[in-house]
């Protein structure tokens, strides 16, 4: 299989549109073995800071 990388993902802080808490992505993220994740949150960047210290 093509290696993948998920380039657009809202975590819970993406207002009106995620759900999922970072944690989870990452361990899904690394779970499925991709080597990178990209956080497209909408409307602020909350989860940045979060997101960049736990991987």
């Amino acid at each position: 299989m093509e290696p993948f990388i998920h380039l657009h993902v809202h975590t819970q802080f993406s207002l009106l549109d995620g759900q999922a808490p970072i944690d989870a992505l990452i361990e899904k993220a690394q779970y499925d073995g991709m080597k990178a994740l990209a956080v497209t949150d909408h409307g602020n960047m909350f989860g940045t800071k979060e997101f960049f210290n736990k991987v």
